[in-house]
């Protein structure tokens, strides 16, 4: 393991062993200060968060963008803030910390037995809207997360995570699609963060009137299995209540080629994405480049 990967590891350990010990107000204060230091070093992510706002917001001007921003940086320093802490919140702290509208959706999907993929952005805290589903529901879920550099951060992020009720599957193997079809069709509850896809197998959209690539994994889930695919936007308010929304399902085509019917589904998915992103822009957190045009000019729109 090289320096900078020991350091990066002892970091996120720090943060887990230390942040959630303090009292909520001092850890409110905390990440309200290293976000704000964080946005007047003007780094990369911040430049790449104003650039993707700037997408968000049409017209939006440098002023504006800064402020989207500041408050974008703090909307991310909560989100990490509350993760630290998650591990020592009490199960009436976790049950309170969130709420949603339109749960019905999800419930009702679960009560019929068919299975439920919860398809997510980055907004907000996508890990405490799971430890919710957990504690206050009740219902156990399975997601995937992406192996990070180094294994052991990686280790950390997988026990943080099934510490908070979750069964957690690497990304890359080639063996997560079927673990997650079976867990459909036994009538169980998949939930994937779905708005950010670098691989080949991604499916272009139409994102706030340019082209990005989304993934396929939900679409074709729901297409193999018969389960229903929600699409769930979060955010946050004033309060220390996190909001979210289940939007409703996204049916399978009745026609069309297995890539026409998940073209078709991505982006409604996309759509459905993009009306929560635009009502709360500043709690998305996405610090990485996303729209082709981005990636490589070549492949954007003239």
């Amino acid at each position: 393991m090289s320096a900078q990967d020991r350091l990066t590891d002892a970091l996120y350990g720090l943060g887990w062993s230390t942040v959630k010990k303090l009292p909520e107000p001092v850890a409110v204060r905390l990440g309200r200060t290293i976000a704000d230091a964080a946005w007047k070093q003007r780094g990369k992510g911040v430049q790449r968060l104003e650039s993707n706002y700037a997408r968000v917001v049409p017209g939006a001007g440098p002023e504006r963008l800064a402020e989207l921003s500041r408050a974008g940086m703090r909307s991310y320093l909560r989100y990490w803030m509350e993760s630290f802490r998650l591990p020592a919140w009490s199960r009436e702290r976790i049950a309170e910390g969130f709420t949603a509208k339109d749960l019905h959706h999800l419930t009702e999907g679960m009560d019929a037995g068919r299975g439920v993929i919860l398809a997510l952005p980055h907004l907000a805290n996508w890990d405490l809207a799971g430890a919710w589903v957990t504690t206050r529901l009740g219902i156990p879920f399975t997601t995937v997360a992406e192996r990070l550099k180094p294994e052991t951060l990686y280790d950390r992020f997988v026990a943080y995570r099934e510490g908070l009720g979750m069964e957690v599957l690497p990304h890359s193997g080639g063996s997560a699609f079927g673990t997650l079809a079976r867990r459909l069709r036994d009538g169980g509850l998949v939930c994937l963060v779905a708005d950010r896809d670098l691989s080949a197998s991604g499916v272009e959209v139409d994102f706030f009137g340019d082209t990005a690539r989304m993934p396929a994994g939900p679409a074709l889930l729901a297409q193999q299995t018969g389960a229903l695919l929600l699409p769930v936007t979060l955010w946050y308010d004033d309060s220390p209540v996190m909001r979210g929304r289940v939007h409703p399902p996204v049916e399978v085509p009745e026609s069309g080629t297995r890539a026409e019917k998940t073209s078709v589904m991505t982006q409604a998915l996309a759509d459905a994405f993009a009306t929560g992103i635009a009502d709360h822009p500043e709690d998305w957190h996405m610090l990485q480049r996303l729209w082709l045009a981005d990636l490589d000019p070549a492949k954007g729109r003239p």
